[in-house]
């Protein structure tokens, strides 16, 4: 297993004279709650955002008041408002909008689903999905997260940057072996992005998930700088590489072309 190296993103502004701690920690309580803590006590969350009793008492009533947080009395939990939060990033990028219809055609015409994602430091983030009728294991929405060096979105965007930069973001990821596919080496996978840039397309097969393929293709803007991504998955075992290659990448990039026209 690879582990990950601390490496400076340069993403992430620095504290200085208009930063409001309160608001910080108050995000800081928001991000604690999760899939594998959805509901948690006064001291979970303390614990989880180093914060002091009293501290996090006073943010979690503080979003309680707003209507972004509820409780039982005992277990604090996250309330639907809080999507807002989110949806204002996407209303705030009308591009999705004119998106999803592309996106929808497309998923019509491969019969896979269609997600569109951007980075985040070194994640991806869904920020639109349409998915198939098919079952799928892999069950993602929007918000959802993940690595960037095995997925291949990931690799798209990855590639949109400069070389040095892919290094760090790559040496602070927590490269682990997801699948006995999965590349986890630095060299070999700055090799397979540079082919990614190259080529103007990614296939990752099965790194993520055993029996899940992915190809991705770069949205870019007018000045030809790669702002998101969007790709087909599909179970491996209905359409080898070499088939999606033939039969769903030109379907792809014509979409990927078809958005980023939309682009200033």
């Amino acid at each position: 297993m690879t582990k990950a190296i601390n490496s400076p993103l340069p993403a992430l502004p620095q504290p200085g004279d208009t930063y409001v701690q309160s608001f910080a920690r108050g995000l800081d309580v928001i991000r604690s709650f999760s899939a594998v803590t959805p509901k948690q006590t006064l001291t979970e969350v303390a614990a989880q955002t180093k914060l002091s009793r009293a501290g996090a008492r006073r943010i979690l009533l503080t979003l309680q008041t707003l209507g972004y947080v509820e409780s039982d009395g005992k277990l604090f939990y996250l309330t639907p408002r809080i999507l807002d939060l989110g949806f204002a990033y996407l209303s705030s990028m009308p591009i999705w909008n004119l998106a999803e219809p592309v996106m929808e055609e497309l998923v019509d015409l491969v019969k896979e689903s269609c997600s569109a994602a951007v980075l985040e430091q070194t994640d991806i983030v869904y920020v639109l999905r349409v998915p198939t009728h098919k079952i799928m294991r892999n069950t993602l929405g929007v918000g959802s997260r993940l690595p960037a060096y095995c997925t291949s979105m990931g690799r798209i965007l990855l590639a949109g940057l400069p070389d040095d930069e892919i290094v760090n973001r790559l040496k602070a990821s927590d490269r682990q072996a997801r699948t006995r596919h999965t590349a986890t080496d630095l060299d070999e996978l700055m090799a397979k992005i540079r082919q990614v840039r190259k080529q103007g397309w990614c296939l990752v097969n099965q790194e993520l998930e055993e029996g899940l393929m992915s190809l991705a293709a770069p949205i870019t803007n007018r000045a030809g700088r790669t702002i998101a991504a969007i790709n087909i998955s599909g179970q491996a075992n209905r359409t080898n590489a070499k088939e999606a290659q033939d039969k769903l990448l030109p379907a792809l990039l014509h979409s990927a072309y078809r958005i980023s026209q939309m682009l200033p």
